[in-house]
């Protein structure tokens, strides 16, 4: 029993390190599509953010350690949730070989809903849906967790982004009318100069957020294992080298050492790189200048940590995309490279299901061969 607890806890580290360069390419994209950069600068850039991000806070690890799957309802077995990561993993597999910047976040999520409802025996149940606590902030279930910042996070970072965009252009129109030293500083070649030095800045702020955010998600289901491992008996007869495995707290509590350890795997994932996805965000959806990517990375960091304290597993892929949109939308509306677009939204909308789909039917094929 043992033995299968160690292997949920190795394979959710593998998601993480895939989650590192998976989602670390679209967090350091518009840094590398501008030039301000290079590839390798910007990866050891996110890797030391991220690791950062990581150890602050721990709002989003609770939530999917506990506000997605009514354990009253089906048991959170090491199966099942080693069939949830092979959900995510394979689905976050087929979408970096393919160059699609889908979410993490809901490869994760799917994955462990998908193997949840194949242990119930397609019971709905044992999905916590909603449930309202009379405070929309602390609000559990899918519904207020997953599926109500899934559609608001694109809209607010596509919105944040023309926002900042128009604002940015704004200040540059007033410095320039304003004649003088000003009006030099707004010329092109002053503001690329500016902005490639404040675009540093940004990155770094959107590695942050993207730590804040993401590394969590993996805390969140090592906890779940630790925990369903306690309730069966798993962990009272521990060697010493794992003594460090017995929970110290309650259920919605996360170890330090959970925190330490998805940090650093992340961050070890993030300096993997990701390219096939940057070649998408940074080059083909819009052309970027560094004014653009401080927009782009301010609207999205933003974006990633209000969900963060909130407890909102919100996709890092979705803010990016978005804010990037919003900016190519503010600077030009035709600028946009629509096919572009239509493959990765498509990447957004089948993430889900097909993740969930791929757990489950691993689930129903270990218990067709006798494995749970």
């Amino acid at each position: 029993m043992l033995t299968i607890v160690l292997v949920v806890v190795v394979a959710a580290l593998l998601f993480e390190f895939i989650n590192g360069f998976h989602d670390t390419a679209n967090s350091i994209a518009t840094v590398v599509a501008t030039k301000v950069l290079s590839p390798g600068q910007a990866v050891i850039l996110a890797a030391t953010m991220n690791l950062i991000g990581a150890f602050m806070g721990t709002a989003v690890a609770k939530t999917i350690s506990s506000g997605l799957v009514d354990a009253n309802v089906v048991a959170v077995t090491s199966q099942v949730l080693l069939c949830a990561l092979g959900g995510g993993i394979t689905w976050n597999l087929i979408t970096w070989w393919l160059g699609l910047p889908s979410s993490s976040s809901h490869a994760l999520i799917g994955g462990l809903c998908g193997a949840a409802l194949a242990a119930a025996h397609n019971n709905w149940n044992a999905l916590i849906w909603s449930q309202n606590v009379g405070d929309w902030t602390k609000n559990k279930g899918l519904l207020w967790k997953v599926f109500v910042p899934m559609i608001s996070s694109p809209i607010a970072g596509f919105l944040l982004g023309v926002l900042i965009m128009v604002l940015l252009w704004a200040i540059i129109a007033a410095m320039a009318r304003a004649g003088g030293p000003l009006a030099r500083l707004a010329r092109p070649r002053w503001v690329n100069a500016f902005f490639g030095k404040a675009q540093l800045v940004s990155a770094a702020y959107m590695g942050f957020a993207h730590g804040t955010n993401d590394a969590q998600k993996t805390m969140g289901i090592i906890a779940l294992a630790i925990f369903a491992a306690q309730a069966s008996g798993a962990l009272d007869q521990l060697p010493p080298w794992l003594a460090f495995m017995h929970p110290d707290g309650g259920e919605t509590d996360i170890d330090s050492w959970i925190i330490a350890t998805c940090a650093l795997v992340m961050a070890a994932g993030t300096a993997a790189g990701g390219w096939r996805i940057i070649k998408t965000m940074g080059h083909k959806m819009v052309k970027l200048h560094p004014i653009h990517g401080f927009a782009a990375e301010s609207a999205s960091a933003t974006i990633l940590t209000l969900a963060a304290h909130f407890g909102m597993p919100v996709s890092t892929t979705h803010s990016i995309s978005t804010a990037i949109m919003g900016v190519g939308y503010a600077k030009n509306p035709r600028a946009l490279k629509l096919t572009v677009i239509e493959r990765i939204v498509w990447a957004w909308i089948l993430t889900i299901p097909a993740a969930g789909g791929i757990a489950y039917a691993m689930l129903k094929l270990c218990e067709w061969m006798g494995w749970t």
